[in-house]
């Protein structure tokens, strides 16, 4: 190498991590926009009646975009292993940014009925698929144009940057909720933020339009190496097949559940359960993103140290010891009324006959049960379900008082319009004359220990995800890279991580137990952390240009 390519080298590296890194921003803030609205999109796309089971389609709605995501990896994985990294990722955003601005022109369930679901559903299958192609192409692309010593450091701004997107989607809705009266907002000032994506797709397909090919690609074409089934050769070939297996289960699902913990179901805790209001919640996610993100430099940085892989498994151990103190600090310190409300006035509700509601539709049917626990969960409290009691349809207890769903007599005897079945005007009486207030006193907030909770967890974030691009680069060889390396991340991140909203809000629902849900992260956590401990190794010093399977002990 010349003086002048060893001097230009620096410049170029900076091009490659900042095009890369800026274009898959602008694709994650698509990709987010939906997640952070997704509270805000039961109301607007699913039908009224239930709003927890509302709730819990629209979150189903989100994990959708998620399901496809290994679809998108394996499509665009192959397209990239053979024709090449940078055009890959250059048709990825194109798909992302034109889903996304159509999200912004569709009409609500009031207008359309079932089909505004059905097209909403559609369009995040597109975004998930293009995403499962994005994120691939972008951390094989900078990681083989970075030096071997720095590959931890150079990686690790593409992995601030599913972070900066979701920052960014959280400030343009916050300021569009802020400069914006929530009528306005609700009626159409939503539709901003995915109309912004226009612009920004145009600048991202103009940067990337200036990228070179990758140097490593090109050596591996130029020599007649490269696979002509990426997709036989990575998933159904030994050992390729076994690294792809061990990368999932011992990397990137416990990566991915520690991930959506510390940032999505972190914000969808302190809106849905302990009703902070949407402008705090944003503003002190917001904060804690701008403080976590440059943990993602150094924890890639010291990868380039001391190795990857010990990084995100401690990452994933002391997530899992941690998640339900910080959790309950969390409700501590926002929302201390509804912690002491609970503590004195017991909740249970003895029913047999419940049902489990993840997507709602036609065929949805909700009955006493179904109501009294949708009725006490939208209010943020835990409860206990206990076995119905002979000849009784739902008991509910708030402390020492019962109160009974109405029998048929009872029904038909009330006020046409007022059959309340389930008795939720007692119920919700009888919360307020026990002395329950609904939603967070924002005088009785404590501020920085709430953000300091929130801090902690994003820094759990950036352990396990600041290093896993280099790792899961190293793993695999050049000529099926891009197909190897997307699948397990797009599964880890996009089943295991991307489902655990809604998953993790089914299992509150079902057992009424506000932090029950946490028991999804922890376990996956701790699966990876046994897994990944005995049967991967350290890959740091492998030379991504040569290294191949065959070269393991």
């Amino acid at each position: 190498m010349s003086t002048t390519e060893k001097a230009s080298l620096p410049t170029e590296e900076k091009k490659v991590i900042f095009a890369s890194s800026l274009g898959t921003v602008f694709e994650w803030y698509d990709f987010y926009l939906y997640a952070t609205l997704a509270p805000f999109f039961a109301a607007l796309f699913f039908p009224p009646g239930n709003e927890t089971a509302a709730l819990m389609s629209a979150f189903a709605t989100y994990a959708a975009g998620f399901l496809v995501r290994p679809f998108g990896a394996v499509f665009f994985g192959r397209i990239g292993d053979i024709v090449g990294r940078k055009y890959t990722f250059l048709v990825t955003i194109v798909f992302m940014g034109g889903a996304t601005f159509l999200v912004g022109l569709l009409p609500t369930f009031e207008s359309i009925g079932w089909a505004a679901p059905f097209l909403l559903v559609t369009l995040r299958l597109v975004q998930g698929l293009a995403l499962g192609g994005e994120y691939g192409g972008a951390a094989t692309y900078v990681a083989e144009h970075a030096p071997h010593s720095k590959r931890g450091y150079d990686t690790s701004f593409i992995q601030t940057t599913a972070t900066l997107g979701f920052f960014l989607a959280l400030a343009v809705i916050g300021g569009c909720r802020i400069w914006m009266d929530a009528k306005v907002f609700a009626d159409w000032g939503w539709r901003i933020p995915f109309w912004l994506s226009l612009v920004l797709l145009v600048f991202s397909v103009y940067i990337r339009l200036k990228l070179r090919e990758s140097p490593v690609f090109q050596k591996m074409k130029a020599e007649g190496k490269g696979s002509k089934s990426p997709l036989t050769d990575s998933f159904f070939k030994y050992p390729n097949n076994k690294f792809v297996l061990l990368a999932l289960l011992g990397a990137t699902a416990g990566q991915g559940v520690v991930w959506y913990t510390g940032q999505f179901y972190a914000l969808f805790f302190l809106i849905i359960t302990l009703k902070l209001d949407y402008v705090s919640t944003y503003i002190l996610i917001g904060l804690s993103l701008l403080i976590g993100t440059p943990f993602f430099i150094f924890f890639g940085w010291l990868s380039d140290k001391i190795g990857r892989l010990k990084i995100i498994l401690f990452g994933c151990l002391i997530a899992a010891v941690t998640y339900f103190p910080l959790f309950a600090g969390l409700t501590h310190f926002v929302n201390p009324a509804l912690e002491q409300y609970v503590e004195i006035n017991p909740i249970s509700v003895a029913a047999s006959d419940c049902n489990f509601h993840i997507f709602v539709g036609p065929w949805s049917k909700f009955n006493d049960c179904d109501k009294t626990k949708d009725f006490l969960t939208k209010q943020g409290l835990s409860f206990k379900s206990l076995p119905g009691e002979p000849g009784k349809a739902v008991v509910t207890t708030i402390g020492s008082i019962r109160i009974e769903s109405k029998n048929a007599e009872q029904i038909a005897a009330a006020p046409k319009g007022k059959e309340d079945s389930a008795n939720l005007a007692q119920l919700g009486a009888t919360l307020k004359e026990t002395g329950f207030k609904l939603g967070a006193d924002k005088a009785q907030v404590n501020w920085v220990m709430t953000e300091l909770i929130l801090v902690i967890m994003v820094i759990y974030v950036t352990m396990v995800y600041g290093p896993i691009a280099a790792f899961l680069v190293e793993l695999f060889p050049t000529q099926i890279r891009y197909t190897s390396m997307s699948l397990p991340y797009h599964i880890g991140n996009g089943w295991f991580g991307g489902m655990l909203p809604l998953t993790a809000t089914a299992m509150v629902a079902a057992t009424g137990d506000i932090y029950y849900g946490l028991w999804y992260p922890i376990v996956v956590s701790v699966m990876t952390l046994v897994i990944g401990a005995l049967f991967l190794t350290e890959t740091k010093d492998r030379d991504i240009r040569t290294y191949d399977h065959s070269m393991l002990p």
